[in-house]
C-alpha cells in the first residue's frame, strides 16, 4: 500500500522531509520545542483534531 504525503493529500510520499521542518524556521528540522503552539502559560497544550482516519487510503473529497 503506497504512503501518501501528509502535506498534500493527492501526492505520494517521496521522503522529501518537508513534513519534518519547523513551522517558524523553515531552515530547521522540528525538534518539538512547541513554540509554534503559542503556549499561553497554561499547564497543557491543545491541538484541535478535525478528523481521525483509520486507513492509509486518502479520504474521499466532499463535494
Amino acid at each position: 500500500m503506497p504512503k501518501y504525503c501528509v502535506l498534500e493529500d493527492d501526492r505520494l510520499c517521496t521522503d522529501c522531509g518537508h513534513c519534518n521542518m519547523c513551522d517558524l524556521d523553515p531552515e530547521k528540522v522540528c525538534d518539538n520545542c512547541m513554540r509554534c503552539l503559542n503556549r499561553s502559560g497554561a499547564d497543557f497544550a491543545q491541538i484541535e483534531i478535525d478528523a481521525v482516519y483509520t486507513t492509509e487510503e486518502p479520504p474521499e473529497e466532499d463535494d
